[in-house]
């Protein structure tokens, strides 16, 4: 689906959407558990889907409630066939799960997920007695039954490594330690996994990490809080001339991503903002800076290559396409603030530079060519639905 952006400022209210991240953990740890669980979570992006489809393909029934669902552990299948879509949290959660409860299963996966990257998870997987086979570049196949032992991993090439294993790991029958070399980027994201396991009865510290065995528990109902992520959209469209109120957020939040509010008024003026932590939030906070006058640089960012696009390149290409300049290096982008103008933006397949640029195009001078805007049903399917309801005007235009 194409789009033209008409400029226009945004105006009005939007409920925040719930948290993907959190969804995904609060999910799993609900078909680990013993008794049923009811999960308040109105939002099914495709992200979320397909960690419930590929937990339902490995034995829990999910029924889907008015305002969410209904997680009922079951018996686990084996073999099982896992559909991970684009999900990288999909992924990287349930190999080690998987392995854990010794299930022989292959993952598909879709999109750029083939290419984004399993090592060292991989490596520490096989060391504990996996065997994993790659038949084809989107099929992952694994068997034999994970053992519980000394696991390591670096702390900078993604958290969601580190917290598939302490999903994992209870499971076991031993103790297990894990241990995180160098420093840990994106951490706000392992507490948000050490906050799932606690509410599932399960209270772990570190890094390093022991981890005993431990059953998961069933809290009954739980609620998926709102998602600073793609809230953030909506925010920083305000530091470009839009008046909008997001509710349904937590200011308290794990999420590493409610930084935005803190670090909008601080872009330009020579800004230097590390988003080693936060690196989803790139794509608008460079948006924001583009309105900003002076530079704001962007450091910390290399693991964008590896995301849904190779972030870096895709947002300094739709920046670029929308008059403003912008200095690319291997870790970083520098933003100088100026007038935005009209373009053609590629989505590129990623739901994030979508959103971007529907932002970017409420203060051009012009109209925005949005190429493959349906990129934004991997996280937020309701975005242009919010988006026209506070104002925005998007016509759907042919190639």
């Amino acid at each position: 689906m194409n789009l033209q952006l008409i400029p226009a400022k945004l105006r009005g209210t939007v409920p925040a959407i719930a948290s993907k991240s959190m969804a995904h953990r609060l999910l799993i740890c609900a078909a680990l558990g013993s008794s049923p669980v009811t999960l308040s979570c109105p939002e099914r992006s495709r992200d979320i889907e397909a960690t419930a489809r590929c937990l339902r393909a490995m034995g829990a029934d999910i029924q889907a409630t008015s305002e969410g669902c209904t997680l009922i552990p079951g018996l686990w299948r084996s073999p099982c066939f896992l559909p991970c879509g684009e999900s990288g949290s999909t992924l990287r959660f349930l190999l080690p799960v998987a392995g854990a409860l010794g299930l022989e299963a292959e993952f598909s996966m879709e999109g750029r997920l083939p290419q984004r990257p399993l090592f060292p998870l991989d490596r520490e997987l096989e060391a504990h007695g996996l065997t994993l086979e790659r038949p084809r570049e989107d099929l992952l196949r694994i068997r034999g039954q994970l053992r519980p032992g000394d696991y390591r991993l670096p702390g900078n090439v993604s958290s969601q490594f580190i917290s598939g294993l302490l999903l994992a790991l209870p499971l076991l029958s031993g103790t297990s330690t894990l241990t995180v070399t160098g420093r840990l980027e994106s951490a706000p994201y392992v507490g948000m996994t050490l906050s799932c396991l606690k509410a599932f009865g399960i209270s772990l510290s570190g890094p390093p990490y022991h981890i005993s065995p431990a059953p998961f528990s069933g809290p009954g109902e739980l609620t998926v809080e709102g998602d600073w992520s793609n809230a953030a959209f909506w925010l920083a469209a305000n530091t470009l001339g839009s008046d909008i109120q997001v509710t349904g957020l937590s200011r308290s939040s794990l999420q590493g991503d409610r930084v935005i509010a803190s670090l909008l008024p601080k872009l330009g003026s020579s800004c230097l903002a590390d988003v080693s932590n936060t690196p989803d939030l790139v794509p608008i906070l460079a948006v924001a800076a583009a309105g900003r006058p002076g530079e704001t640089h962007f450091v910390g960012a290399g693991r964008l290559r590896m995301k849904e696009s190779d972030r870096i390149a895709t947002v300094c290409a739709m920046l670029r396409s929308l008059g403003v300049q912008v200095r690319e290096e291997a870790h970083s982008l520098t933003v100088t603030g100026g007038p935005l103008t009209g373009g053609v933006v590629d989505a590129a397949g990623d739901h994030r530079i979508a959103m971007a640029a529907a932002i970017a195009a409420t203060a051009a001078s012009g109209p925005v060519t949005l190429l493959g805007a349906q990129a934004v049903e991997k996280s937020y399917p309701r975005f242009w639905q919010d988006y026209r309801a506070l104002g925005g005007i998007a016509k759907e235009v042919t190639p």
